[in-house]
């Protein structure tokens, strides 16, 4: 046994009972939601507590058959006074649904975890998933219930009894030298964020943000996951309560009457009679004019905004009724929804298993199976007429399609073509793309693909569209693992067929893909999009985040790149420090070099000095052939190498 092998351990161990002792606890996302993940952080938060146990709280959502003080305690292994007590209720109080019930628990720890214990009875069809996720809402994990099994069997049957441990969590020494006496586990929910959380709560959101191991550039949380939220007080019933809207203001008092005669008075009568009915004359008016202006003139051209998250669409048959609906809000989208499939909520209930968190994508977004095909479902909130309007106009491979529409309960939900292997970002970067990887011309292929379909949005509708979002995340891979342009929420047309720039103060965007001119100016052209794919095919070519590439003291990609190209003699080896390390030298050094060209000129900070997107896919076509021809060439170099033929070695 060497040195090295008896001393590192023992290094290992000094420096985990130290980090122990400091440390907060990491924030694992949608890691917990995965049975498969193996990772100790899904067993619960460690335990590096100041205290081996202490007086810790859980949010809960109420939802049936546990919105009663007696079931919710019940279930969550609580006292119900306690509960009753901090919520402000009676212990026979029923809560409505989806109120925030605090629940005060004993949490401790159980080796080298904190939990909080509660018993459950299996009933028929759970799966340890559906009891973390579904019943205890992301409370517990399925791999924390499977490791408290008492028995050698690995199912779990009906009727049997499960020690369901809790995620909770106890104050760390420095948390406690801040005066944090207490860790509230919050349970995520849509459109929750760091600080809204934490501000409900009265925390500070740097101190959660620090409890969490979040850092401010990626503050991303997911539903059916705990937060923890650091509290130097316990929490109270009121932080838990929607505070209601502000109250109307009062109107003002009439002014009181003056003596004067009754001839003055009834002046006074007839001003407000003729004062009403302009009013109500004026108000027809104005109505009359928005009504031609926004429902007949739009027709006829495009507003100078597009709002959508999406896509391609076909022509389908009409097949719902949309009398229930309220006609208002629907009378804008109603002629587009005649070509398009409208569903009713009970489809998307039934294709999405009422929405079970088995079939959560992302976000507001669900996989679900219709008719026999998997789509994505989208919740959306406000008026989709004009995306509805620009999805039903575009029509692409490369885009992704819109599929139908549901409106139910002041909620629409659009449902997209699936892609089944996700988004681009999970299968470019180094540091995640867990064990997927991409050849040099599947690499081409995707930049191929995201320059056609951008360059049918710039060229082929009308007027000219700019994504304005183009990033790893907003391009999703089929099966064949081509890419589709997702996301058009940010998406607007130019002022003209030529696309002329328009402008804006309204900067948006995703941080390290926006041009310098849209920064500094609000300057909107089709250039905005040549700039986002220049960074997003980088990406593509190196493994690394935007973030990444941007380190350093030298924040000019393009001066970086072309110091890579003046390499001579050493050009070899300034691409295999720029190119993805993955690919280990399995590329053309010659189309590498074409790449990274072609990405300078993507990133020139003249706009006008950008080339246009059809001149970026004749390049890339090019490439591509070539790089197909290079891939050939070397395979048939192996089969005879090998002296096999390609059918013998199965491909």
């Amino acid at each position: 046994m060497s040195f090295r092998s008896v001393v590192s351990p023992f290094v290992l161990f000094i420096l985990c009972c130290c980090s122990l002792i400091e440390a907060q606890q990491p924030y694992v996302g949608k890691g917990t939601t995965k049975c498969s993940n193996t990772e100790n952080s899904a067993l619960g938060y460690s335990c590096n507590g100041l205290n081996k146990s202490c007086q810790a709280y859980l949010i809960f959502r109420s939802q049936p058959p546990y919105t009663t003080v007696a079931s919710i305690s019940t279930l969550l292994g609580s006292d119900p006074s306690q509960v009753s007590q901090i919520n402000s209720v009676s212990e026979t109080t029923s809560f409505p649904t989806n109120q925030l019930v605090l629940v005060p628990v004993n949490c401790s720890c159980s080796g080298d975890y904190f939990q909080a214990n509660a018993s459950y009875v299996v009933q028929s069809g759970n799966t340890p998933f559906l009891i973390a996720n579904d019943t205890y809402q992301g409370l517990s994990t399925c791999q924390a219930i499977k490791s408290q099994k008492r028995t050698r069997t690995v199912d779990i049957f009906s009727g049997e009894t499960l020690i369901v441990p809790l995620r909770c969590a106890c104050p760390t020494k420095n948390q406690s030298d801040l005066g944090i006496r207490y860790l509230l586990s919050y349970l995520v929910t849509w459109g929750d964020e760091v600080s809204t959380a934490s501000v409900r709560f009265g925390a500070d959101v740097g101190r959660a943000l620090e409890a969490n191991e979040i850092s401010e550039q990626n503050p991303t949380i997911y539903p059916f996951t705990t937060l923890l939220i650091p509290l130097q007080n316990p929490p109270t019933s009121s932080q838990t309560v929607v505070p209601p809207p502000p109250p109307a203001s009062p109107s003002p008092s009439p002014p009181p009457s003056s003596p004067n005669s009754d001839q003055s008075s009834s002046k006074t009568w007839v001003y407000v009679v003729v004062g009403v009915a302009g009013g109500i004359v004026l108000t027809l008016l104005i109505g009359t004019i928005i009504f031609f202006m926004f429902f007949r003139g739009s027709k006829k051209q495009p507003g100078p905004i597009i709002v959508s998250q999406s896509f391609e669409a076909h022509e389908k048959p009409h097949n719902r009724k949309l009398d229930e609906e309220p006609q208002d809000f629907l009378g804008s989208v109603y002629s587009i929804a005649q070509s398009i499939n409208v569903y009713d909520y009970e489809d998307l209930k039934a294709a999405t298993d009422n929405f079970s968190p088995s079939c959560w994508i992302k976000g507001s977004v669900f996989r679900g199976r219709i008719n026999g095909d998997l789509v994505a479902i989208k919740n959306m909130n406000g008026d989709v007429s004009k995306e509805v309007d620009l999805l039903n106009k575009i029509n692409h491979s490369n885009l992704i399609r819109l599929s139908g529409v549901c409106f139910n309960d002041g909620q629409w939900y659009l449902l997209y073509e699936y892609a089944v292997n996700g988004p681009l970002s999970d299968w470019i970067y180094v540091s995640s793309n867990e064990g997927k990887f991409l050849k040099f011309t599947q690499r081409i292929q995707i930049a191929t693909d995201v320059a056609t379909g951008l360059n049918y949005l710039h060229s082929f509708t009308n007027y000219p569209h700019v994504h304005k979002d183009i990033k790893s995340s907003n391009i999703l891979l089929d099966s064949d693992l081509r890419a589709k342009i997702a996301n058009f929420s940010l998406a607007r047309s130019t002022n003209g067929p030529e696309g002329e720039f328009a402008l804006t103060r309204h900067i948006v965007g995703t941080t390290g893909y926006m041009a310098p001119e849209y920064l500094e100016n609000g300057v909107i052209s089709t250039k905005l999009d040549v700039y986002a794919f220049g960074i997003l095919t980088l990406e593509i070519m190196s493994g690394k985040e935007v973030a990444a590439l941007y380190r350093g003291e030298n924040r000019n990609l393009s001066d970086v790149l072309n110091g890579v190209l003046s390499e001579e003699g050493r050009l070899e080896e300034s691409l295999s420090q720029l190119i993805d390390p993955s690919l280990q030298g399995n590329y053309p050094s010659g189309l590498a070099v074409l790449m990274v060209r072609l990405i300078v000129s993507c990133l020139n900070k003249n706009p006008s000095d950008r080339p246009a997107m059809d001149e970026i896919v004749q390049s890339l076509s090019v490439i591509l052939t070539t790089s197909l021809a290079w891939q050939l060439s070397n395979n048939t170099s192996c089969y005879r190498s090998s002296n096999e033929s390609p059918r013998e070695q199965g491909t």
